[in-house]
């Protein structure tokens, strides 16, 4: 019986959990799904050292990234991204690190095309964002990067003019702005300014209409949240995990 599970901070909400119990159920697996909600990425070596038969770990919000150092090799197109949500227990004990939330979102994206112009705007600069970015530079997008201060090669909320938001027609929520408990919240963009041309993708999927989601729709925006990237993203985790 193995054991596999995900690392994160308030992740009760959480669909792999789900997910990954439901498929051992129909597989008859012996297999277990733990969620590790910690406080700190400084609990990780503690969790891996006192927990038997762990194959596996996804890895969620806030760790994509600084798990990084804690492992000992990365996959070449986890390097690129610069984040990791997939970890896998090497034979010799060792743990590699992945991503397979660029795949996840390239499926899912797939469903969507053609968008008017390959234009985007990624909110957020977490480690899911990074992912994105990876995607839509292997798709050819020009994009802006959105954050609430100022940084390199990024943009603010209040830059956000009406041409800047007309002429970007992928809009992607990485943030974690509007995941339940708290609905009522969304990123700080003027979506009056969003039109039937747009597609809003949010990688949130609890609830599965966010307030992003809903005011895009009102524009006649055609909308995704991230559930089925979360699907997509956990089968190539569980690929990873048994090759």
């Amino acid at each position: 019986m193995a054991k596999y599970g995900l690392i994160g901070k308030d992740i009760s909400y959480s669909f792999s959990k789900t997910f990954f119990s439901v498929k051992f159920e129909q597989e008859n697996r012996q297999d277990t799904y733990h969620n590790f909600d910690i406080e700190s990425i400084d609990e990780f070596p503690k969790i891996v050292s006192i927990t038997d038969s762990l194959r596996g770990l996804n890895v969620t919000i806030p760790y994509k990234e600084t798990i990084i150092p804690l492992l000992d090799r990365i996959d070449n197109e986890a390097a690129e991204i610069g984040a990791v949500n997939t970890i896998k227990f090497q034979n010799d004990g060792s743990l590699k690190g992945y991503n397979t939330d660029h795949y996840g979102f390239a499926k899912s994206l797939a469903n969507f095309l053609p968008i008017k112009e390959k234009t985007a705007l990624i909110l957020g600069t977490g480690g899911a964002s990074k992912a994105i970015k990876y995607v839509l530079d292997t798709m050819d997008f020009t994009y802006k990067i959105v954050s609430r201060t100022k940084k390199e090669n990024t943009i603010t909320y209040n830059d956000l003019t009406r041409d800047i938001v007309a002429s970007h027609y992928l809009i992607i929520n990485c943030t974690p702005l509007g995941t339940s408990p708290n609905i009522t919240e969304c990123p700080n963009i003027p979506y009056q300014y969003i039109t039937a041309d747009h597609v809003l993708f949010d990688l949130i999927y609890n609830p599965s209409q966010t307030e992003f989601l809903k005011l895009g729709r009102v524009q006649g925006a055609r909308t995704s949240n991230g559930l089925k990237m979360l699907e997509y993203q956990a089968k190539k985790a569980w690929k990873i995990w048994r090759s």
